[in-house]
């Protein structure tokens, strides 16, 4: 107790003895030397605040210690530790309250990339080196969020991606994985060692419950070996400019924390030595992705090959981007000191970034019609090599920001408390010049189709530009099957316009297929011959790899489903009542969440449905 008391009486707070901290001295006696050192750096940056209304020993011990227990987490789940957070954050504020601008000095560019055209030479080939590098590749989730925003509680992984078959995100996720497993395996006639990893960086809002997720569903068919998860902390919030540290307004033995951002995961990778691992392990890529985008995996071979082709330490997935559309532009930022890097923009930035320097017109489209910095999907593959030596030098810690809102234009007081945010995607901020930083672009509706947005913010969306909620992200996916099979030469009738949610979308057949049937187009393309034709009241559901479709004409509801050792040619003509879209109003609670918010449930009226489950050959003539 003598050293613990003695140790802090040598502190000063701005030129203070410790005698501004009574209270903290008072109950000194209740702490472990860590918890005495760790009491000290609170003192010494500026946080006394914290113990002022700290009683007298003997009143709330637990709850002291549960403060320090508190601390403790925080301090070492941040590179450097508190002191270092709170150091980084008073300079952040200065500059926010100064209204520095980040980009001063910085000229913006149009970054080298590869734009790709679907279904042609150059995208087939690229697909095919995809699948090959596959085997050589680990994927990354970043699942910290609920789905609170989409007016659904649960976790969004557990979403529907559609409702034909009801198959959710982390399923749909984990099915393209293994998809692309065995077709890596099969190109390199199987001289695959090794089980694609997959991570999912959850948090303490989605953990439990994404594992519960797993363990519910026999992790979808993935070894259990094969997934980790890693849940990143929360971070300290900030109440005022001088990072002082809020106090939770439930509980004062509490530091007010929130989620820090996807960018933590570079970070957690590093730190439990998994990227390490990896590499001894002969893998060469890491992809990271996020949680709602139910198209991205038509994008992953190809984009993959593009990073194997052009060698790209860093391959950034995009689509094409019109001027001052809401979407971050990937661009190349080059500073007066010769200094450069390509990042992502917010669109927000880019256009005054650009009027700034000699664009008086700004972000306009080119002769394309759509603005030459593609649009940032948030979906990245880094090279693993470079990125662990980058790593070494900055222990995973990303570039962060600062986005108080403040009372009034004097910017001396928040609104509410503030935190430090780090992004995903800011790791090229740090890399040096030579590193290949690149951009894969593809067709937004091959792509981009993610669900973020309730029905009562994708209804407000000015008409013409996405929705991103859960009626458009379901619609996209027909869609993209529907013009998948068009390019294959199958007769697609076209959509109709329907409102659901008040949002309007096209409804195109309601065709989905697993991932192992059509991973891509080669695939596609090698399952579907003769004269077909689908009707745009359609539904075709194929469960099944070895599933061929020639001549088929439909008109109603399709579902095969077959064991992989079970080959099936399906052709003739499908005719029935179908499955038929009913509206569903968001508002009524007697629908379940997931399907109220697309504002449309699905009534299975007919079909035909056959189910393959022994091993031969079978023909399915109508």
């Amino acid at each position: 107790m003598e050293s613990a008391t003695e140790a802090l009486s040598n502190l000063s707070v701005n030129g203070d003895s410790v005698s501004s901290v009574p209270n903290l001295q008072k109950n000194l006696c209740l702490l472990f030397p860590e918890q005495i050192e760790l009491a000290k750096m609170l003192v010494e940056t500026g946080q006394s605040h914290l113990f002022q209304h700290w009683p007298e020993p003997g009143v709330d011990n637990e709850e002291k210690k549960a403060f320090f227990d508190q601390v403790t987490r925080l301090n070492s789940s941040y590179p450097g530790g508190l002191a270092s957070y709170i150091k980084t954050a008073r300079e952040l504020l200065a500059d926010s309250k100064a209204g520095k601008n980040p980009f001063d000095g910085f000229t913006p560019s149009v970054p080298t990339g590869e734009n790709l055209t679907f279904g042609d030479e150059n995208f087939i080939k690229f697909e095919e080196t995809g699948v090959r590098e596959a085997q050589n590749a680990a994927f990354v989730l970043v699942a910290g969020g609920l789905g609170e925003r989409l007016g659904y509680n649960g976790i969004k992984l557990a979403l529907p991606v559609e409702t034909t078959t009801g198959t959710c995100f982390l399923q749909h996720y984990i099915e393209s994985i293994l998809a692309l497993q065995e077709a890596s395996c099969r190109l390199t006639q199987g001289k695959c060692q090794r089980d694609i990893p997959f991570v999912i960086m959850t948090s303490d809002d989605t953990h439990a419950r994404t594992l519960q997720l797993l363990e519910s569903n026999s992790y979808f068919g993935m070894k259990p070996s094969q997934v980790k998860l890693l849940k990143q902390e929360k971070v300290a919030c900030l109440e005022d400019n001088d990072a002082r540290l809020a106090l939770d307004p439930q509980n004062k033995y509490r530091i007010q924390t929130k989620p820090h951002g996807h960018g933590d995961v570079h970070s957690l990778l590093y730190s439990g030595g998994l990227l390490n691992t990896w590499k001894d392990a002969g893998l060469r890529w890491v992809l990271f992705f996020q949680d709602t985008n139910g198209l991205l995996f038509k994008a992953i071979p190809a984009s993959l090959g593009v990073s194997a082709t052009k060698q790209y330490h860093v391959n950034s997935l995009a689509v094409p981007r019109k001027a001052k559309e809401a979407i971050g532009g990937i661009t190349r930022l080059t500073h007066t000191d010769g200094r450069s890097m390509v990042i992502n923009v917010e669109y927000n930035q880019l256009d005054p970034l650009l009027r700034a320097t000699g664009h008086p017109d700004g972000d306009v489209n080119s002769e394309t019609g759509y603005s030459p910095f593609p649009g940032n999907i948030n979906q990245l593959i880094l090279e693993l090599g470079p990125y662990i030596e980058e790593l070494k030098k900055t222990g995973g810690c990303i570039k962060e920001f600062v986005n108080p809102k403040y009372k009034d234009a004097s910017k001396t007081s928040f609104q509410s408390s503030t935190r430090l945010e780090c992004m995903m995607q800011d790791y090229p901020k740090t890399l040096p010049p030579s590193a290949r930083v690149g951009f894969t672009v593809m067709d937004t509706w091959l792509a981009y189709a993610p669900v973020k947005n309730n029905p009562e913010d994708a209804a407000k969306v000015p008409k013409g530009n996405p929705y991103h909620s859960a009626t458009s992200g379901e619609m996209a996916i027909y869609r993209a099957n529907s013009l998948i099979l068009r390019k294959v030469g199958v007769q697609v009738d076209d959509p109709v316009q329907r409102v659901f949610n008040g949002q309007e979308v096209e409804v195109w057949p309601r065709i989905t297929w697993k991932p192992q049937w059509g991973l891509t187009f080669s695939d596609v393309s090698s399952k579907v011959s003769g004269s077909c034709s689908m009707s745009q009241r359609s539904t075709m559901v194929i469960k099944g790899r070895n599933v061929f479709v020639e001549d088929l004409s439909l008109d109603g509801a399709l579902v095969i489903e077959s064991v992989d050792e079970a080959e099936v040619k399906v052709g003739g003509s499908v005719q029935n009542t179908g499955w038929i879209l009913e509206n569903v109003d968001y508002k009524d609670t007697s629908v379940p969440e997931e399907i109220r918010i697309r504002g449309f449930r699905i009534n299975k009226i007919e079909q035909l449905e056959e189910h393959y489950s022994e091993p031969g050959k079978f023909n399915l003539k109508v």
